[in-house]
């Protein structure tokens, strides 16, 4: 949904200003943990509901999420409530998340591949991409019998689809026109 892009964006920008470096990358699973319990329709609702205050609502997130929260995701999380802004929370954290991976260079990348890739081979397949996409990736590998052979690599908005079943199809494209 583009508007919780668009409201989450001012948010995420702001707490990525106000953290550097090392302090960044605690900050994520944090924001994670309390994105996956704001996501919950049942918090949903008890946020919206106009008898509960911020403050009780922020009492159930954080006492659900049971980790000690920096006081920046605090602050951001009071902000988010009292602003009636807790649904654009998971895309808070996630453009947190990418802001602070382009900013140290590295990227999330998903390979499939049609076959498990050896855990050997798997470092250099990496490399390989790494070159190909000009930073540093971290990979998830799974297993996708549907492309027949080869690799399909997702980098963002990015796909590098290097499977048979690609090449098929562009060949069925080819012989249609």
């Amino acid at each position: 949904m583009a508007e919780l892009a668009t409201i989450a964006r001012p948010y995420a920008e702001a707490l990525d200003q106000s953290v550097t470096g090392a302090d960044a990358l605690a900050l994520i699973p944090q924001l994670q943990s309390l994105a996956a319990v704001a996501a919950h329709p049942d918090m949903q609702q008890l946020a919206d509901n106009p008898k509960v205050s911020a403050k009780q609502v922020i009492e159930v997130l954080t006492g659900v999420v049971q980790t000690s929260l920096d006081p920046k995701v605090t602050n951001l999380l009071r902000t988010v409530v009292e602003n009636s802004r807790l649904a654009a929370l998971p895309e808070i954290a996630s453009q947190f998340n990418a802001l602070v991976k382009s900013r140290s260079g590295t990227s999330d990348a998903t390979i499939e591949s049609a076959f498990p890739i050896d855990a050997a081979q798997l470092p250099q397949v990496v490399a390989a991409l790494e070159k190909r996409f000009g930073r540093k990736l971290n990979a998830t590998v799974a297993v996708n019998p549907q492309l027949i052979g080869g690799i399909r690599v997702v980098v963002g908005d990015e796909v590098l689809d290097t499977s048979v079943r690609a090449r098929l199809e562009k060949m069925r494209l080819a012989l249609a026109a």
